[in-house]
């Protein structure tokens, strides 16, 4: 159906961009892959992801797609100061190269952050195009809830913008069931919202051998252990503090080892407590290719963040990378994930913040072997029928589509 669809120019505004040699998700990389072998695209975006790539296997910007690039450094570890620096930064520097490129059919604005739609929704109305919200992470909530803005004049004023920014947009794509009820409880349209889920690429999956992983085992001494993975940010927000606590209280069980990939805030105390106990492997960020390898290799991953309503809404990329492997995962928020994972018995829940429940449950379910071998088979067969992107890509195509209509 989507192969007759009018060719269209999509100009995509992201200040995070990144491509699989980068430790990052790479649902947009994926997407604009597809997409440009139909459609004109435009990128403009950051060049903050090019300093950490880790290989150079993959173009940086997927054939076909014309890069519009701003100079604007970003890391996780940054504060407050160094973040907003970042958002004007680049807001400023994509509104001018929107405004300054061939005139395209539709804007679609990923955020985080909401500078990014921001600039969508001015170039939109001046240059009388339509524009697409696509929300990764729910702002100002996010930074709202942890504490990064507290003065209540200026909060009240950027949820008048969130606000304005789902009105003035034509359609608001979202990544998980609980975002859209968030917006459809600001007073927005459910017909103008559509949930696409932030899926996974199945065949980078699939591509892992038993070799591979075997491989992986002995080079880092794990035969005969269980191992519960971390593979993500190092974040403020990722309950690394309870997840370390959870490591220690385990120091004992010597037939259970962590290994947590990834960067960010926390890395200092994670290298210092992995000097300090045996049943922690730190390894460095891995690119996108090898990272399913990691999940192929643990017996179940967890999905850790912290007590905060907003949290609860995301929809984390290691969620659908690990039951893609067929490894089963531990989520720690009430929200639409702990209904997900319990409806389809592919997962547990543990409260958010709960260090001792958290090493309770693990060594619970990594001693029941059947089950965790039932739950993985049921993760993988459900990742196969909602989370391949180059499905959910169709149906993105199609909103766009709509758009301009």
């Amino acid at each position: 159906m989507n192969e007759q669809l009018p060719r269209m120019h999509i100009a995509i505004l992201n200040q995070h961009h990144h491509n699989p040699d980068c430790p990052a998700t790479c649902r947009h990389y994926t997407f604009m892959e597809a997409l440009a072998k139909r459609h004109q695209l435009s990128l403009v975006a950051s060049n903050g992801w090019r300093r950490i790539r880790i290989t150079d296997k993959y173009d940086w910007v997927p054939q076909g797609v014309e890069l519009h690039e701003c100079e604007e450094p970003y890391a996780n570890k940054m504060g407050v100061r160094k973040r907003l620096k970042s958002f004007a930064g680049f807001a400023a520097c994509a509104f001018k190269k929107t405004m300054q490129m061939q005139k395209p059919d539709v804007l679609w604005a990923v955020s985080t952050p909401l500078s990014t739609p921001w600039v969508a929704a001015q170039a939109a109305k001046l240059r009388n195009i339509p524009w697409v919200f696509e929300v990764q992470d729910l702002w100002p909530s996010f930074p709202i809830q942890m504490g990064a803005v507290q003065n209540t004049w200026l909060q009240q004023r950027l949820y008048r913008m969130e606000k304005g920014l789902y009105e003035s947009a034509s359609h608001i794509i979202t990544l998980s069931p609980d975002m859209t009820d968030h917006i459809i409880g600001l007073g927005i349209s459910p017909e103008k919202i559509t949930t696409n889920l932030n899926g996974t690429d199945l065949h980078l999956a699939d591509a892992v051998t038993e070799e591979a992983v075997e491989e992986l085992r002995r080079k880092y001494k794990l035969q005969h252990k269980r191992v519960a993975l971390y593979a993500g940010t190092y974040g403020r927000a990722n309950s690394m503090q309870a997840l370390m606590q959870t490591i220690e209280h385990m120091v004992s069980d010597t037939g259970i080892m962590f290994i947590l990939t990834g960067n960010g805030y926390f890395e200092q105390e994670l290298e210092e407590l992995a000097q300090r106990v045996p049943n922690l492997l730190l390894l460095p960020p891995q690119p996108r290719t090898e990272v399913f390898k990691l999940f192929k290799l643990a017996d179940v991953s967890l999905v850790t963040f912290n007590d905060l309503p907003v949290l609860a809404t995301n929809s984390p990329a290691k969620l659908y990378d690990s039951l893609a492997c067929g490894t089963p995962v531990i989520v720690t928020n009430p929200g639409w994930t702990k209904a997900f994972v319990e409806k389809h018995s592919c997962g547990w829940y543990v409260p958010a913040e709960q260090p001792a429940a958290m090493a309770d449950t693990i060594k619970t379910i990594l001693a029941q072997e059947q089950e965790l071998k039932a739950a993985g088979k049921r993760g993988a067969a459900i990742a196969k029928e909602l989370f391949d992107r180059q499905r959910l890509v169709l149906q993105v195509e199609e909103i766009l589509q709509q758009a301009i209509k």
